[in-house]
């Protein structure tokens, strides 16, 4: 883990294959089936397992949101998906989000794609850019990009996020 201000991160993003009551999370492959569930699933990027144990697991949002999971935590026990409000205290202590991605961006081009601008990871957040899968089931940016769910609803079937970006 690492402390942020006041605030405890985990070092690592999430690996997780089940809900912290023992509940497996599928692994969901297909575009198709991906892109019509209504229940939470996880995938690996481009459906390659060898990322996960440097990316971790993409997990759709029904997968991270208590109201569309049954009200389950995707995170160990005694953790939790942070919330929209949390993920603003962690950019505003940072100095804001012009500058916050900077500092938790892993420094480099070993995993960000160049230029990766601005990494320093001041803040030991080691952010890494595994991207996501869309909606649709599509791959398409890592190396550019890393993505973090909130557990904050957006709408029913979505919540609010936070990107960051090698430029």
């Amino acid at each position: 883990t690492v402390y942020i201000g006041t605030q405890q991160w985990m070092a690592e993003n999430l690996k997780t294959a089940k809900y912290n009551d023992g509940i497996d999370i599928p692994n969901v492959t297909d575009n198709t089936q991906w892109s019509n569930l209504t229940t939470g699933a996880f995938a690996y990027y481009n459906n390659d397992a060898a990322n996960n144990a440097k990316y971790g697991k993409l997990y759709n949002g029904y997968a991270v949101s208590p109201t569309t999971n049954g009200n389950k935590n995707v995170c160990p026990t005694g953790w939790h998906v942070p919330t929209d409000a949390e993920w603003t205290v962690l950019t505003d202590y940072l100095g804001g989000e012009s500058v916050a991605g900077g500092k938790m961006k892993e420094v480099g081009t070993t995993s960000w794609n160049s230029p990766n601008t601005d990494a320093t990871n001041t803040s030991l957040f080691s952010a890494l850019p595994g991207d996501n899968r869309s909606d649709y089931g599509n791959y398409s940016s890592i190396g550019r990009f890393g993505n973090w769910w909130s557990s904050t609803e957006d709408f029913t079937v979505n919540a609010w996020g936070r990107s960051l970006c090698n430029y």
